[in-house]
């Protein structure tokens, strides 16, 4: 494997933010040919090279910036340098260098529940930007999900007492064996606090009855509507692939949403 990949592979697989630096073009005097490449982390050059001295300083500057800012919707960036303009170099070169940041601010994805329809939608999922923690008490569904260093299966007997795990910023699906054991899971979360997404697989009805258990619970009113059942887009039926075709839809739908509010 190239070393440069090879290196991003690494950085990758311990999900340490990190941006890739590629110079696309590079047109007279300049220190580093096209192709050259770098990697930068928060703590500055982690491999590679765009030339050195004034040109990979600002290249540096630039990745640290965006590792700071970025979002899951803004993970590139396109540059073109007049080197003795913009960066006060004497060569009269152009450079133009290619951002891409990786594992910054991951779009975290939790989901109760390792079922028929989880087994069908994590796979989907695991095709997109985003990190998933799948948590059930029954092992021998966990071990059925995808190995994936996207992907962390966690086995528990106690999946309310799971909800302190959960960062704030997750998206959590709740679909485990059913509403008994759905409910005393959203009642955690919803006294926690908001989520940017929170769903319960299940109908109108199930959603209406869990809104008046919670209440009775002793939940504020305010709270026990701060949920999204039925989940997914109303397209398709009741088969597990367009179920999770349909909730993909809707997660993303409120990903770029959110993303773009917060941008």
């Amino acid at each position: 494997m190239d070393a440069h990949l090879q290196s991003l592979n690494d950085l990758l697989t311990s999900r340490t933010p990190s941006v890739s630096v590629i110079m696309v073009d590079a047109t007279g005097s300049t220190p580093q040919d096209r192709g050259s490449k770098m990697l930068v982390t928060q703590a500055g050059l982690h491999f590679g090279t765009v030339g050195g001295g004034r040109v990979e300083l600002r290249a540096i500057e630039t990745a640290q910036a965006m590792l700071a800012d970025c979002n899951p919707n803004q993970v590139t960036r396109f540059m073109e340098w007049n080197l003795q303009k913009d960066i006060g170099m004497t060569c009269g070169g152009v450079v133009k260098l290619y951002f891409e940041v990786f594992n910054v601010h991951p779009w975290v994805i939790a989901v109760f529940g390792a079922g028929h329809v989880s087994n069908v939608l994590i796979p989907m999922l695991l095709n997109l930007d985003c990190q998933i923690i799948c948590l059930d008490t029954r092992r021998e569904w966990l071990d059925k999900l995808p190995a994936s260093p996207k992907l962390r299966a966690v086995h528990s007997e106690d999946l309310p007492g799971e909800v302190a795990t959960i960062p704030q910023d997750a998206f959590v699906l709740l679909m485990t064996q059913g509403h008994a054991t759905d409910r005393p899971i959203l009642q955690k979360l919803l006294e926690r606090g908001e989520q940017p997404y929170l769903g319960v697989i299940g109908s109108k009805s199930k959603a209406a009855v869990l809104r008046r258990e919670l209440k009775e619970a002793g939940l504020a009113e305010e709270k026990c509507g701060r949920f999204t059942c039925p989940m997914g887009l109303s397209i398709g039926s009741n088969l597990p692939y367009e179920i999770g075709i349909s909730m993909t839809a809707q997660l993303l739908e409120v990903r770029d949403r959110v993303f773009s509010d917060s941008a």
